[in-house]
């Protein structure tokens, strides 16, 4: 028996139109104004925003980092991504250096096994290069993996700039496509060795040894080297107002480029760090750190503008008790934070509701582009017939509160505590099927899916 969702309406990047949604199966069987029930189940949708399903381009599911694991595995990661209205992530299969590609995607693979909650792909994270890589990643398009990461900084992942140059140059020939943390080590690695000989080890010193002009100049240094390269390169969790000219000016050259930021980037300010108790500061601890109001504001600016593609999540989730391991040294402190459970209702709170963006860009950044970009669409982030039935239904009147106590990642804080919401997530369709309702999680199963090139 199919579902037939009546009233509400649907949210598309272009534009919104009052339709009724037929679900049958797994799929968007029909899109239009009084559509015939037949035997289908009626849900009255009226005063309802219909999204597609949002994709999360950015988490960190069953990751080590600083000797701990990440407290969200892919069950509990993908339910409460699920509770947010995410019905695809995208993961990172990331192989220890000297190991195979395909060892790591097999890594992953077993990860999310049979207990993801949603669908969900894999980015591949490439730490060297040689020609066993290079053949290796031509499979990896074979198999759907079709994005690939590449760190600046971080010893255990990070790329020299001559592979970083070969390994965009295999990306043009094969049509793949590189995500990049662009932050500078070697001026990290001599602010901190600064920090610690000057005994300041608490968290606020973090920030510090990460500035905002450090990620710039990454970033820069970084598009110098996709300019040579002639291929287009994503930005991840752009996080500063100097990193976003950075971008523009390799715009105006001709280059084509992509920018990712996170809802921490957009809502939240450095002050954090300086919480008189020291976990509380260490809760933020994330790469590249929470930047300043400037900051903030110009992110804004760049949503409205239409210059960010996607707002992901970089879900990265420890408990109090694991960030505690950083009590007497900040870069203990592993880093990352919880929030792949309430993107969608903190930019719908903050961006729509604020007036800020429209109810089409939210679509645009959360759902539409990413598909696009990540080579799923129109399988994914669209209502149209034929797609995969993923569907978040919006109540903009039951606003609501963000609260530890009731979310359902594994982390025992989230950095939004007590912040209000307009409006709530009534419901999350995937595939055809009832995934969340009002707030519970019924018992779905997630499907890799294979994607294709760029398409955005």
């Amino acid at each position: 028996m199919g579902v037939l969702l009546r009233g509400g309406t649907v949210v598309s990047a272009q534009g919104m139109a009052e339709l009724d949604v037929l679900l049958e199966g797994e799929k968007v069987a029909a899109v239009g104004k009084g559509l015939p029930a037949g035997n289908a189940q009626t849900v009255d949708c009226t005063g309802m925003l219909l999204f597609p399903g949002f994709i999360d381009g950015h988490t960190h599911f069953d990751l080590e980092v600083c000797g701990t694991i990440t407290a969200d595995d892919f069950s509990s990661g993908s339910r409460a991504a699920l509770r947010g209205g995410t019905t695809m992530v995208i993961d990172f299969a990331a192989p220890d250096k000297g190991e195979t590609l395909a060892h790591g995607l097999a890594r992953w693979r077993e990860k999310a096994g049979s207990g993801t909650a949603c669908d969900y792909g894999f980015h591949m994270t490439i730490d060297g290069w040689n020609g066993g890589i290079s053949h290796e990643v031509g499979e990896m398009m074979a198999l759907g993996v079709t994005s690939f990461k590449m760190y600046m900084t971080y010893p255990a992942m990070m790329i020299p700039e001559d592979d970083m140059y070969r390994a965009l140059l295999r990306l043009r020939e094969v049509g793949g496509i590189a995500g990049v943390h662009c932050e500078n080590d070697g001026v990290i690695r001599a602010l901190v060795e600064e920090a610690k000989k000057a005994g300041q080890l608490a968290p606020s010193s973090h920030p510090r040894t990460r500035p905002a002009p450090l990620e710039a100049e990454a970033v820069g240094h970084l598009l110098r080297l996709a300019q040579v390269a002639d291929v287009p390169v994503i930005i991840v969790h752009l996080s500063s107002r100097e990193s976003m000219e950075e971008v523009r000016a390799a715009r105006r050259r001709g280059q084509t480029v992509y920018v990712e930021t996170c809802p921490q980037y957009l809502l939240l300010e450095d002050s954090v760090y300086n919480h008189p108790d020291y976990i509380e500061a260490a809760k933020f601890v994330c790469a590249p750190p929470i930047r300043k109001q400037e900051d903030q504001n110009a992110l804004w600016e760049a949503l409205q503008n239409g210059e960010i593609d996607t707002v992901a999540t970089d879900h990265c989730s420890f408990t109090t008790a694991q960030k505690r391991a950083g009590r007497y040294d900040f870069t203990r402190i592993p880093g990352g934070l919880p929030s792949v459970e309430h993107r969608g209702v903190l930019l719908y709170t903050h961006g729509v509701a604020a007036g800020r963006i429209s109810p089409p860009a939210l679509c645009r950044v959360l759902s539409e582009n990413p598909a696009k970009l990540y080579g799923c669409w129109p399988r994914k982030g669209v209502i149209a017939p034929g797609s995969d039935g993923d569907i978040v239904v919006y109540d903009p009147a039951a606003d609501g509160v963000i609260s530890a106590s009731s979310q359902a990642q594994r982390a025992d804080y989230t950095p939004y505590e007590g912040w209000k919401t307009v409006g709530s997530i009534a419901q999350v369709y995937l595939r055809g099927q009832l995934a969340v309702d009002h707030g519970e999680i019924l018992e779905t199963q997630g499907q890799f899916i294979p994607r294709g090139k760029n398409q955005l």
